[in-house]
């Protein structure tokens, strides 16, 4: 399955590169699940980003690598691929876009997942957009001018 959310924000795109810190992953993590940075290398190529979701009944831990980066005048972008998945997801890619737009700027996030089961994904769907709309308050607020 497929979720993409496009988010405006003021801020121009390379000062919105710049401001894909770890700061800025805690903040755009949801209420539920609870999540605990173990690694964050960055957003460049081989980077890795480990974290810990706490279930309150039980937990997993999500490991993913950068596998691609990219900056041009118009777009910064990089890929995370899921190299250490919770029990309910299969597959994991998630491509980020930060695409100029006059004096500011647009964020992509485009993910494709996938689940052991075909009835869960659909299930899952909701609950993953649900949790990237989130972000998009997060992002206004961090790149605002």
């Amino acid at each position: 399955m497929q979720i993409t959310i496009t988010t405006s924000v003021e801020k121009d795109f390379l000062s919105v590169k710049s401001g894909f810190t770890q700061d800025l992953f805690l903040a755009l993590n949801p209420p539920f699940p609870k999540v605990k940075l173990l690694q964050f290398d960055g957003c460049e190529k081989d980077d890795i980003v480990c974290l810990e979701l706490n279930f309150i009944f039980f937990k997993q831990v999500w490991k993913s690598i950068i596998t691609e980066d990219e900056t041009n005048k118009k777009e910064f972008r990089f890929i995370d691929e899921g190299t250490k998945l919770p029990f309910f997801f299969k597959y994991w890619k998630h491509h980020h876009r930060v695409i100029s737009d006059g004096k500011g700027a647009k964020i992509v996030d485009d993910i494709v997942f996938k689940t052991p089961l075909l009835i869960p994904e659909f299930l899952m769907y909701p609950a993953l957009y649900l949790q990237f709309l989130y972000r998009k308050p997060v992002y206004k607020k961090f790149f605002k001018k």
